[in-house]
């Protein structure tokens, strides 16, 4: 059945991907994606930290499902060498660490290891690439439940894979509008390309809507008309992507599972590590700095400065603020040493937020009021690359009619 799903990042790909593997022929699978840059904002831009279980009730499932996707797929792909896949120590140098409570941690500045959900007991691990002026941080999880990888490089093997077993991309381009048939069900896409005069009509009988920070303006332009409202916003966030000196460590030091994928994946001692800790900027303005080490490229990633930047028309149109990046280079001069690394990228992405704080998994249906034929999937905030090869899973599944493979009850508009 012709299906279309409007937005090519982490959670538009992880659908189409999971989709493909169905009994939908993937001739019948339609990716519309609108930025020239493919992966622009958080699919692209986000840390790629990947969790097991830090996440409210409604989405723990979902979060566990995909945990587990994550590992069985950088197994059968090398996902290690193809997109980073790493157990990582999760680590925290912040005063508190919370016990899955269930906060706004993101909205309050305050650290994402508020949410998570035990400690491991403490042994001599440390990041290699920290000062040596910071104390041993706590351990929150060896490994065992967070991993690492690189999320654009994630991206770019779900795409690849979509399309060598057929499924159809047109980048840049916009929908525009849908038809329906005379009994109100989907019929097709109206679909325009954003750099030539070419126009699109795309058979389509399921639409889902997966455009990130922008799925509201999506739906808006889609459908005039509706009575739904998507509870769909935008937080945006500094990065740096960064070179240390320290990092990686020499062939000499590294574990003997980076000698095998497999056994790596598998391994008990991660080389890759999270650490979360907190800071102001000034007494009013709370500050939680997260940094991820990744291999094997050798990147150390750093944000955490959240905040209410307007949303652009395209994730393109971004403007970096320069403020925001000062304040993540004092901070890496803090936790690294001064003069210990290299600024290799300075980034801004907008992450899609709810209200409730869970992402969006569902027919767009409220009550009586509906959309037939469509799908809202976004909202997953800094979870989106940990929560999208199961929301991918999910979603297919819903589309299909078929047995979930996760309890996804509580994430309905």
């Amino acid at each position: 059945m012709a299906t279309v799903i409007v937005g090519a990042g982490i959670i538009g790909t992880s659908t189409a991907y999971y989709l493909s593997l169905s009994e939908t022929p993937p001739s019948e699978i339609h990716l519309i994606e609108s930025s020239s840059e493919l992966f622009a904002s958080a699919s692209g831009y986000a840390a790629g930290f990947i969790a097991r279980d830090w996440f409210p009730p409604a989405s723990t499932p979902l979060g566990q499902l995909s945990f587990e996707l994550h590992r069985s797929l950088a197994k059968e792909h090398n996902g290690y060498e193809k997109w980073g896949y790493s157990p990582s120590t999760a680590t925290s140098l912040a005063e508190t660490i919370g016990h899955g409570e269930e906060v706004d941690w993101m909205g309050e500045g305050a650290s994402r290891v508020k949410a998570a959900k035990k400690i491991a007991e403490n042994d001599d691990t440390k990041p290699i690439w920290l000062a040596s002026n910071h104390g041993r941080p706590d351990i929150i999880d060896k490994g065992d439940g967070t991993a690492q990888v690189d999320p654009y490089e994630l991206c770019r093997f779900l795409l690849s894979e979509c399309k060598n077993r057929g499924v159809k991309l047109y980048h840049p381009a916009k929908a525009t509008s849908v038809s329906r048939d005379t009994d109100g069900t989907l019929s097709s896409i109206h679909a325009k390309s954003t750099n030539t005069t070419e126009e699109f009509n795309i058979p389509c009988k399921r639409l889902v809507v997966a455009a990130g920070a922008w799925t509201r303006a999506v739906f808006q332009t889609l459908f005039p008309d509706s009575n739904l409202r998507i509870p769909v916003s935008s937080l945006a966030g500094h990065s740096l992507l960064l070179r240390s000196r320290r990092w990686p460590p020499g062939s000499s030091t590294l574990t003997e599972d980076l000698d095998n994928v497999s056994d790596h994946i598998a391994g008990s001692q991660p080389s890759c590590h999270a650490l979360f800790t907190t800071e102001n900027i000034e007494p009013s303005a709370p500050y939680s700095p997260e940094l991820f080490s990744r291999l094997p490229s050798g990147h150390i990633y750093i944000a955490g400065l959240n905040g209410k930047y307007p949303l652009p028309s395209l994730p393109t149109e971004r403007q970096i603020d320069s403020r925001a990046i000062d304040t993540l280079k004092r901070t890496a001069e803090r936790l690294l040493g001064e003069g210990e690394f290299e600024v290799e990228r300075e980034a801004l992405c907008w992450r899609p937020t709810t209200d409730k704080g869970t992402p969006i998994v569902a027919p767009a249906r409220r009550g009586t009021r509906e959309e037939k034929g469509v799908w809202i999937v976004a909202g997953h905030g800094p979870w989106g690359i940990s929560m999208s090869l199961g929301t991918g899973l999910v979603v297919s599944e819903m589309l299909e009619g078929r047995e979930l493979s996760a309890e996804v009850e509580g994430l309905r508009l």
